[in-house]
């Protein structure tokens, strides 16, 4: 190369000048596609690191928002919230019918006398039956 280099209008078309320049061409065509792959598998570790990080804080997000979601739940109802799959009361293997019977809701005005009787109220818009007042046997 550097004897065809001195006097390139001398060694233009010779063979052997023209075959160093074309193999002097393939080796920086191998150099630039090595190079060039290089930075290709740089970039994609970058990619790759980028990615994750990104994952990384969506997953941060998800959590505090869960963290919040479950927050605003314990401040509204002062129970943890259930988990997904999670169940409050286990049910038995098959499809039985489960009752849930509520307490009875206190009634202003009634004062528990330890003596069950029946309730005024119906939970209907009738009219009340008061009862009648018991006096007490002459003696």
């Amino acid at each position: 190369m550097i004897r065809c280099a001195q006097n390139r209008s001398e060694t233009r078309y010779d063979a052997e000048c023209v075959n160093a320049r074309q193999a002097v061409a393939r080796v920086q065509a191998r150099e630039e596609a090595a190079r060039k792959a290089a930075l290709e598998a740089e970039s994609e570790r970058k990619r790759k690191a980028l990615r994750r990080t990104q994952e990384a804080a969506a997953e941060a997000r998800r959590r505090a928002e869960r963290a919040r979601e479950d927050a605003e739940y314990i401040a509204e109802y002062g129970i943890e919230p259930l988990d997904a799959g999670e169940s409050s009361n286990p049910t038995p293997d098959g499809n039985l019918p489960v009752a849930v019977v509520p307490e009875a809701p206190d009634q202003p005005g009634v004062v528990d006398t330890g003596v069950d009787t029946p309730p005024l109220t119906d939970g209907g818009n009738a009219p009340l039956a008061q009862p009648e007042p018991t006096e007490p046997p002459p003696q």
